[in-house]
């Protein structure tokens, strides 16, 4: 009578632990993920913005944040998520980043990224670099493959190589529309004998950007981008720089701005927003709002965020015509927009 016992009592605990398995897998798969993705902000002429290149403009964006989203919809991790998005918005030529980026005033290009992880606060950042293809994959290498924050110019493409990255030809990023860009650029500084780093009338603030937050509550990142127009002497904005433009913990929220990048460093903005929401109990639109709205505007400067909390609450704020954004959250189907 025992052995019988014994067989029925070992397929009761296997049953039951079946049982609290996969109930463990439907309360993993329960929770709330989410992504929201930017393109750059500023003055978006209607005029300018054809009913065509407003289709081409969403449904790369569309791409974007839906590639992102079914990374974390099978499990994947909200940095894997952050970089596909990114990824698919550096190599389209419609954004200022990777492939679409602007020319210096040299007519060169140089490019800035940074990626952040919300549950250990890694990090990983390039600036001015000239032949990384995806400047926002190396900022990953940075952050998972060496014991640095940020690598600049030739220094991070050697690291690159040392990583199997190929470097390419800087002219791969050349495009007819950002040199005739250029050109107009060069002609209002001319013409207002200004100082050249002085933004012309009509700049975009192309930067390219993604926040999300994946099944297990963690937080992601990043933030891509080609710089400004007609920039000089090496400048650096607030793309890869960690709290200014990017910017993730899971005691708050995670946060990708685009902007006038000066503004950015010097009011700390992406830090400044989560410090609102972990220390002050704002929620993530609150605090976005206070930041670029109170704080930001008042200072000069002009631009936006995407923010994401560990509950999947999602803002997007910004102080311009537009900002080319999208956003998916659990469940939902993609929402893109870009002006007001």
């Amino acid at each position: 009578m025992k052995k019988p016992l014994i067989i029925f009592l070992t397929i009761f605990i296997i049953i039951v632990q079946a049982g609290f398995s996969a109930q463990a897998q439907a309360k993993k798969e329960e929770k709330p993920f989410a992504i929201a993705i930017h393109g750059g902000a500023g003055t978006m002429s209607k005029a300018y913005l054809t009913p065509e290149k407003e289709k081409a403009y969403k449904a790369k964006l569309k791409q974007a944040v839906d590639t992102g989203y079914m990374v974390l919809k099978k499990g994947g991790s909200s940095v894997d998520a952050v970089i596909a998005a990114i990824r698919i918005l550096e190599h389209s030529p419609l954004f200022n980043a990777g492939k679409g980026a602007v020319y210096t005033y040299e007519e060169t290009h140089e490019l800035d990224a940074s990626i952040m992880e919300g549950k250990t606060l890694n990090a990983g950042a390039v600036a001015g670099v000239s032949k990384i293809k995806s400047p926002i994959q190396l900022a990953k290498l940075v952050m998972d493959k060496s014991e640095h924050v940020m690598l600049s110019g030739q220094g991070a493409e050697q690291f690159a190589q040392s990583q199997g990255v190929k470097l390419i030809d800087n002219h791969w990023f050349d495009t007819e529309s950002r040199y005739k860009s250029l050109q107009e650029a060069k002609q209002i500084i001319l013409q207002k004998d200004a100082s050249l780093m002085e933004q012309p009338v009509d700049y975009k603030f192309g930067t390219v950007g993604a926040v999300a937050l994946d099944r297990n509550g963690d937080l992601a990142a990043g933030t891509s981008t080609g710089g400004m127009s007609a920039k000089r002497f090496g400048r650096i904005g607030d793309s890869p720089i960690i709290g200014a433009g990017t910017y993730a913990n899971n005691d708050s929220c995670a946060v990708s701005a685009t902007g006038h990048g000066e503004y950015f460093i010097r009011y700390h903005v992406a830090a400044d927003i989560c410090a609102r929401v972990q220390y002050l109990k704002k929620s993530v639109h609150e605090a976005a709002t206070t930041v670029i709205q109170e704080v930001l505007k008042p200072a000069g400067g002009n631009g936006g965020v995407i923010v994401i909390d560990t509950q999947g609450e999602i803002a997007t704020v910004f102080n311009t015509e537009g900002m080319y954004r999208a956003v998916r959250a659990y469940k939902q189907d993609a929402k893109v927009a870009i002006y007001k």
